[in-house]
């Protein structure tokens, strides 16, 4: 038996992200022209490959950008320097597919660290996104991703937290926890979207109702990441896969109930792929001669 945690497939950011993208590569192609990404426009190898293969030049470098070309900001946005940049190279050839989530957590940023507040990003400092966010402070900033970096590195009077968009919630409640006990001005918002508190939540409630859970997303995706955490927290035995090829049979043995859990930026059809692979031959492979009763 085969559950799929609810929700899956795109966010709202990244279904936008990847609509207004696949729009811009119909639009270039047809005049024979490419379009271009600073960095993977989401964190899917495979969903990344088909749209390279419609005509998207991954690039990390600014320069390796023609002038005049058409180029794509991701849903993890970019700091305002690189939008700089790219506009200044491109012209009004810039397509702007931040997530509003993002674009929520980067104004945040801006607003605190101009009303005074050393900034703390709660997050993973070579994240994309939490670079772009970090860029809009003008001020003192630091990042954290771990309750004790939030203790060692953060002792200030005034200070301002916000969250990498995917960051998980006890990680973020904690940590203004402690906060609260040593700052003398504290502000917060919680920047965690909606869509990644739904997902981390259909996550917990499935762990005590299946065997097993496969998760599957980009190994680069900090959302998905932190749903295989929390599977594991939640005792279960975890599998985190890309696609269905990655499967092991071995892995079947002994589970009756596998639920399927996947990240923000994996596409349905890699969802599909890997129910119909459990549904049919990798499922019952699996778990050949097992009949279903309790091994007791």
């Amino acid at each position: 038996m085969v559950e799929v945690a609810s929700p899956t497939g795109f966010c709202f950011g990244v279904k936008r992200a990847v609509e207004s993208l696949e729009k811009c590569i119909e639009e270039r192609a047809s005049v024979g022209e490419k379009v271009y990404s600073i960095g993977m426009p989401i964190h899917n190898p495979q969903e990344v490959e088909r749209l390279c293969q419609k005509g998207l030049v991954v690039t990390d470098k600014i320069e390796d950008v023609p002038e005049g070309a058409s180029v794509f900001i991701r849903a993890h946005g970019a700091p305002p320097k690189v939008k700089k940049l790219l506009a200044e190279r491109c012209g009004g050839r810039v397509i702007d597919a931040t997530c509003p989530f993002v674009k929520n957590a980067q104004e945040k940023a801006a607003l605190l660290s101009g009303e005074g507040y050393a900034l703390l990003v709660l997050g993973d400092p070579g994240h994309p996104e939490v670079q772009a966010i970090v860029g809009c402070a003008s001020g003192e900033v630091f990042v954290a991703s771990s309750l004790s970096e939030v203790r060692e590195l953060v002792k200030k009077d005034k200070l301002g937290v916000i969250s990498q968009t995917t960051q998980k919630t006890e990680l973020f409640a904690e940590a203004v926890g402690i906060l609260a006990g040593s700052a003398r001005e504290l502000r917060v918002f919680n920047t965690i979207c909606g869509a990644t508190t739904q997902r981390q939540d259909g996550v917990r409630r499935m762990t005590g109702t299946v065997d097993g859970i496969i998760v599957v997303g980009g190994r680069n995706s900090a959302n998905t990441a932190k749903l295989a955490e929390i599977a594991s927290a939640g005792g279960c035995d975890v599998k985190w896969i890309e696609h269905a090829g990655e499967l092991d049979k071995e892995w079947f043995n002994g589970k009756i109930k596998i639920g399927i859990a996947a990240g923000a930026s994996t596409p349905d059809w890699l969802i599909d792929e890997l129910k119909n692979a459990l549904e049919t031959s990798q499922m019952s492979r699996g778990m050949e001669g097992y009949d279903g009763r309790n091994d007791e």
